[in-house]
């Protein structure tokens, strides 16, 4: 049994049902990511993903707790929203259905910390 071009193959071992980030959502994610590392803001980061979210993690440096974590919470689309920006001390930051609004406090941040 052979693979077509482009056929997507579960990784063994994981549920089918994992939640991910879409491509734009990743690139949305990256993109903010890159110019932080540019300011000096951050410089690591890592992601988790499991069947009830997909997490994405900013440092200052390794060794301490993120500086900021993007969560992404489907089961919360019909509620206050999938996405959720938490703070250094695990705070919430901001909630929301649209990526762009709740990314703002950090987008406000880079352009504070450029000045």
């Amino acid at each position: 049994m052979g693979l077509n071009a482009g056929q997507v193959v579960a990784f063994p071992g994981h549920a089918a049902s994992q939640v991910g980030f879409e491509r734009a959502e990743l690139q949305r994610i990256l993109d903010l990511y890159g110019r932080m590392v540019a300011a000096g803001q951050w410089r690591d980061y890592a992601m988790d993903f499991d069947r009830h979210a997909a997490t994405f993690a900013a440092f200052r440096r390794s060794a301490e707790r993120p500086q900021a974590r993007i969560e992404k919470r489907p089961a919360l689309r019909a509620k206050q929203g999938m996405w959720t920006l938490f703070g250094e001390h695990g705070q919430v930051l901001r909630r929301g259905h649209d990526l762009a609004g709740v990314l703002a406090p950090m987008e406000r941040r880079l352009l504070k910390a450029v000045d």
